[in-house]
């Protein structure tokens, strides 16, 4: 088996049997703010070559750094079998077949699938609202003699699952941070320099778990970070260590395996793995030195890079849409038929949202199930936005904005308490299909939970699953004096209390082992 990393989460996956080509990406997105990083627009033309004509496609989900529909039509026959993860719902599969493709292998979540003489995969999915749009997913590869783990950035709550399959030669998955979270917050800089240590270690910490747990022979950093190359965004690169940022690169993570006796591998664009008798061997496309280059001077590369697509980025931004008459009412139009099939997710949300779009500003009335224009009432949450941007995701009337705008980075947030995940969830699912499933989560999540098996840490007897994503603590608790910390997400509780120190809606059942005698 042989493994090459075309950048991001990009993988060319090659075996006696065929090739899989996992996410592909190559164009800027989100609004032209996220660039791959390393670049990949310099691959070696033997694998630029080979991933033109994979035997296998295999597109993780929708989000823009892993479906990148204009490389796809440009670059891969539409004839290539489509690995499809077992979502569901069907957007993915709808998406594909309107760019032309039509040949699918379904699967079934979890179970192993045979491709032919000996080639297994098996896709992992998760499917709750957080995921994304339709979920996310984990690919598994087992040639008869080798195995390698895709994890990219899917958030696999049940670590058996991945490891079920059998040992792991390669395990590939994201460290850095993929979220908007807290750079865009209007916090003082002393506070969300605070936030920014405490998201990066809790990347770190749920990234090493993982590693922990799947036990691979050496493990292979992707999924980012990205890079940004517009300067209203060049802050966000992690360049000296003490930038606002929860983008560290791989680097770092690096030195965190190492300090934990786990074998990493350094990765660029055009970086092959070959295994045999389940050793690495490792091949780059450049010295060592100009690999390190890369890293060590990384503001002179990133400077270099951003001359290349200056001129992009400014073709691109003049793309934007440019204002309409009746923002107001399109909106409205759209969302308030939405807001009718999800009492429970509004009234989860519990106030209303102050849209700042430019010179515009709109009300999303979400206890009133109304938009409209903002005359000063009382609001919990506020987005300040390019009124450009939010014209143009309008015009194409898309249906997740956590994909199609708010992972750009391009506005600010303010919100008077702690997180709630139900606003995200409302703009992550602005179509029939999307709404009817974040109210039945909705619902899922505030109905009274049932018995919970009870687990024990330190001095403390604890319900096992996170109140946040059900997450088995068993496996992502972690106790910090007083608190416990699920590394899945970061989320934190006061043991003597139960009390959720990260969100107001979450409370964890505990109470007080008794004192042994």
């Amino acid at each position: 088996m042989r493994a090459t990393s075309i950048g991001h989460a990009g993988i060319l996956i090659e075996t006696r049997q065929g090739s899989i080509l996992c996410d592909p990406w190559f164009n800027p997105a989100f609004f032209g703010s996220w660039f791959p990083f390393p670049r990949n627009d310099r691959l070696p033309r033997s694998v630029a070559d080979g991933i033109r004509r994979p035997s296998f496609l295999y597109i993780s989900h929708l989000h823009g750094d892993h479906l990148d529909e204009q490389w796809l039509v440009e670059n891969v026959p539409r004839v290539t079998p489509i690995l499809l993860p077992d979502f569901p719902t069907q957007e993915l599969e709808r998406r594909l077949r309107s760019l032309g493709f039509n040949e699918f292998v379904r699967t079934k979540n979890g179970e192993e699938t045979d491709l032919g003489d000996g080639l297994t995969v098996a896709i992992h999915v998760e499917t709750a609202i957080a995921d994304g749009p339709g979920g996310d997913s984990a690919l598994v590869v087992s040639d008869g003699v080798h195995r390698l783990v895709d994890q990219n950035d899917c958030r696999t709550s049940d670590l058996n699952a991945l490891r079920s399959h059998g040992p792991v030669d390669l395990h590939w998955l994201q460290f850095s941070g993929a979220i908007w979270y807290p750079m865009v917050y209007d916090e003082p800089v002393a506070r969300k320099r605070s936030l920014i240590s405490n998201k990066v270690e809790s990347q770190f910490a749920r990234a090493l778990r993982y590693v922990e747990a799947i036990g691979a022979r050496s493990v292979v950093p992707s999924a980012g970070p990205p890079c940004f190359l517009d300067p209203d965004l060049f802050g966000f690169n992690v360049i000296d260590g003490d930038e606002l940022s929860i983008f560290p690169d791989q680097t770092e993570f690096l030195r965190r395996l190492s300090d934990n006796q786990h074998h990493g591998i350094l990765n660029v664009p055009g970086t092959t793995i070959t295994l045999d008798d389940h050793h690495a061997s490792v091949r780059h496309p450049m010295t060592d030195d100009e690999v390190k280059s890369i890293f060590a001077n990384k503001r002179d590369y990133l400077l270099d890079y951003q001359a290349d697509w200056s001129g992009w980025l400014t073709e691109h931004k003049e793309s934007w849409a440019k204002p309409t008459t009746d923002l107001v009412g399109t909106l409205s139009r759209w969302w308030e038929p939405l807001m009718v099939m999800a009492p429970t997710l509004r009234s989860a949300i519990g106030a209303a949202c102050l849209l700042r779009a430019g010179d515009l500003e709109i009300l999303i009335d979400f206890p009133n199930g109304r938009v409209r224009p903002f005359n000063g009432e009382d609001h919990g949450f506020r987005f300040d936005i390019d009124r450009r941007l939010v014209e143009t995701v309008v015009a194409n009337k898309a249906v997740d904005w956590s994909d199609k705008l708010f992972l750009s980075c391009r506005f600010t947030a303010w919100r008077r308490t702690e997180y709630n995940e139900f606003l995200y969830n409302f703009f992550k699912s602005l179509s029939v299909e999307r709404m009817q499933r974040a109210e039945d989560e909705a619902i899922r999540r505030l109905a009274p939970a049932p018995p919970s098996t009870e687990i024990t840490i330190g001095d403390y007897i604890v319900e096992r699953y996170c109140p946040h994503r059900r997450a088995d603590l068993t496996v992502f608790g972690e106790l910090d004096g007083s608190t416990l910390v699920c590394t899945l997400h970061g989320w934190k509780f006061d043991l003597e209390t139960g009390r959720c120190l990260t969100a107001d809606d979450r409370q964890l059942q505990v109470r007080r082992a008794p004192r042994s005698t």
